[in-house]
C-alpha cells in the first residue's frame, strides 16, 4: 500500500492515474446518488413544500459555518509535494479545534436565526445540527491523504456506503411521520456513517497534535481557500436568505426543491471531477502549457455531458416534475426551467478553481468569488419583487456576466486561451440547443400522459444529441469514445 504521505506511482503513468482516478471517483459518485436520489425523490413525495422551506432556512447556517469547517487545510496537504506525520496530525487536530469551534458557535445563532425567519422551529433544528460538525475532522483528513495517493477506488466505497446509510435513514424517516426531521437526521446518519468508512479506508488512526507550531503555510493556505468559500456561500445562500423573509415556506420549498434539481449536475457530478482535477493539476503546476491543455479537455468533457442535461431539463420540465416530484410539486416545473438556462454558466464558472487554486493562485477564485458575490446579491435583491419567477430569471441574468468577468481574470492565470475553451464548447452547444428546440417543439403537440411524455422526449432528445454530434462533431465523438478507451 502507497504511504499516506506522498503521492504515489506503483509503475502507473501519471495519464492513467487521472483516468482511473476519475472513472472511480465519478463512478462511484454516480452510484452513491443513485441510491442518494432514489430515497430523496420518494421523500420529497411524501413530504410537504413547507417542510423543505422550514429546512432550507437551516441551511444558510449551516452553509455559512460549514465553510469554515478546514477543508481548505485538508487541500493544502494534497498540494504539498511532500508533507510529514507531524504535519498530518497537527492538520487533524485544526479540523477538531475548528468543528468544535464551529458546533459551539452554531447552538449560539439558532435562537438568531429562528428570529430572522420568525420561525421558532428553526432554533430546535439548528441545534441538533450541530453535531453534524463532529464528524468532519474525520471525513476531511481521510480524504486528503487518499487524494494525496489519487485512490479514489476505497473513497468510492465509503461514499457508497454512507449514502446507503443514509437514504435508508430517510425513508425510514418519512414512512414514520418524522416530518421535517427527516431531513435533519439523514444527513446526519449519512456523515457519520461516512467519517467511519473513510477513517477505515485511509487508515488514518492517529493521535491530533494541538501544536501549531510551523504549520502556518498550511493555516494560510486553508484561510485563503475559507475566504474564497465565504463568496461562495454568499452566492449559494444570499437568494435563500432573501427569499426566506419574503415567500411563504410553501413558496420557499418550491424554490430550493427547484434548485436542487436544476443544480444536480453542477452540485453532485462536477465536485468529484474538480476533486481529481485539483490532484491532477498540483501534480503538474509547473507545467504552464500541459495545466492548459488539460484544462480545456476539462472543460469539453464536461459541458458534453452538462449541456445536453441542462437544455433537456429546461425542455422537460413540466412532465419532469410531476413525475419525479408528484403534483404537489407542479408550481416548481416554470421554476425549473428558468433555472435551468443558467446552470451551464455556473458549471463551467467552478472549474476554474482548483486550476488557480493548485497552481498557488487562490487569491483569483477569492475575488471571481467576491465578485460574483455583488453580482448575484444585486439580481436576487431585485428578482424577489417578482416572487418565485423573479429570484429564478435573476439566475438567468447575472451568471452570464459573472462567467465573463470569471473568464477574463482566470483564463490568463492557467494559460488557456478563450477561443480554445470557446472550441471546446462550441459542438456540444450547437447539438444540445437544436436537441432542446426538436424536443420542446414535440411537447407542445403531445398529448400523452406525464410519464409517457416524458419517456419518450427523453428518447427523441438524446437520439437528436447523439445524432448531431455524429454527422457535425466526428472528431469530438472519437476523442470521447478514445478517453473512454483508455487510448489517451
Amino acid at each position: 500500500m502507497a504511504s499516506p504521505l506522498s503521492p504515489s506511482s506503483e509503475g502507473e503513468s501519471f495519464a492513467s492515474q487521472v483516468r482511473n482516478a476519475v472513472i472511480w471517483r465519478s463512478g462511484t459518485q454516480v452510484a452513491a446518488q443513485l441510491v442518494q436520489w432514489a430515497s430523496t425523490f420518494l421523500v420529497i413525495r411524501i413530504l410537504a413544500p413547507s417542510d423543505y422551506g422550514l429546512f432550507a432556512m437551516t441551511g444558510v447556517v449551516m452553509a455559512f459555518l460549514n465553510m469554515l469547517n478546514g477543508y481548505g487545510l485538508a487541500s493544502g496537504l494534497v498540494r504539498e509535494q511532500a508533507v510529514s506525520d507531524r504535519q498530518i496530525r497537527q492538520a487533524f487536530g485544526m479540523l477538531i479545534a475548528v468543528n468544535v469551534g464551529l458546533g459551539l458557535i452554531q447552538l449560539g445563532l439558532a435562537p438568531v436565526a429562528a428570529a430572522y425567519y420568525r420561525q421558532p422551529h428553526v432554533a430546535d433544528l439548528l441545534r441538533v445540527q450541530s453535531l453534524i460538525y463532529l464528524f468532519t475532522p474525520f471525513i476531511a483528513l481521510p480524504q486528503a491523504l487518499l487524494s494525496r495517493r489519487m485512490d479514489y477506488r476505497r473513497q468510492g466505497r465509503a461514499n457508497i456506503l454512507a449514502s446507503v446509510v443514509g437514504a435508508t435513514t430517510a425513508l425510514v424517516g418519512a414512512f414514520a411521520g418524522w416530518g421535517v426531521w427527516t431531513l435533519v437526521i439523514a444527513p446526519m446518519a449519512l456523515f457519520a456513517a461516512r467519517a467511519i468508512a473513510m477513517t477505515v479506508a485511509a487508515g488514518s488512526w492517529m493521535m491530533p497534535s494541538f501544536d501549531f507550531r510551523g504549520a502556518g503555510s498550511l493555516a494560510r493556505f486553508g484561510g485563503v481557500m475559507a475566504a474564497g468559500q465565504l463568496f461562495w456561500f454568499v452566492q449559494s445562500q444570499v437568494d435563500v436568505f432573501i427569499a426566506g423573509r419574503r415567500l411563504d415556506l410553501h413558496d420557499l420549498g418550491i424554490y430550493t426543491t427547484s434548485l436542487f434539481l436544476a443544480q444536480i449536475f453542477v452540485s453532485k457530478f462536477v465536485p468529484p471531477l474538480n476533486e481529481v482535477a485539483f490532484s491532477a493539476y498540483a501534480r503538474i503546476q509547473h507545467d504552464r502549457a500541459a495545466t492548459a491543455a488539460a484544462f480545456v479537455k476539462g472543460v469539453r468533457i464536461v459541458m458534453l455531458a452538462a449541456l445536453p442535461f441542462y437544455f433537456g431539463l429546461a425542455a422537460t420540465a413540466n412532465p419532469l416534475v410531476r413525475v419525479m416530484l408528484g403534483e404537489q410539486w407542479a408550481d416548481a416545473s416554470a421554476v425549473v426551467r428558468l433555472l435551468a438556462l443558467a446552470m451551464p454558466f455556473m458549471t463551467l464558472q467552478v472549474l476554474f478553481s482548483p486550476a488557480c487554486d493548485a497552481i498557488g493562485r487562490p487569491g483569483i477564485g477569492v475575488s471571481n468569488g467576491a465578485i460574483g458575490s455583488v453580482i448575484l446579491t444585486a439580481g436576487f435583491v431585485c428578482g424577489i419583487q417578482w416572487g418565485l419567477i423573479g429570484i429564478a430569471t435573476a439566475w438567468v441574468v447575472c451568471y452570464p456576466i459573472y462567467l465573463a468577468i470569471s473568464c477574463w481574470r482566470s483564463l490568463p492565470v492557467i494559460g488557456a486561451r478563450a477561443r480554445d475553451v470557446a472550441a471546446a464548447i462550441v459542438p456540444p452547444l450547437t447539438a444540445a440547443a437544436v436537441m432542446a428546440i426538436v424536443v420542446a417543439g414535440l411537447d407542445h403537440v403531445l398529448t400523452l400522459a406525464p410519464l409517457a411524455r416524458l419517456i419518450l422526449l427523453v428518447t427523441v432528445g438524446a437520439a437528436v444529441y447523439a445524432g448531431w454530434l455524429a454527422i457535425f462533431a466526428k472528431q469530438l465523438v472519437r476523442e470521447t469514445l478514445a478517453l473512454v478507451r483508455n487510448r489517451v
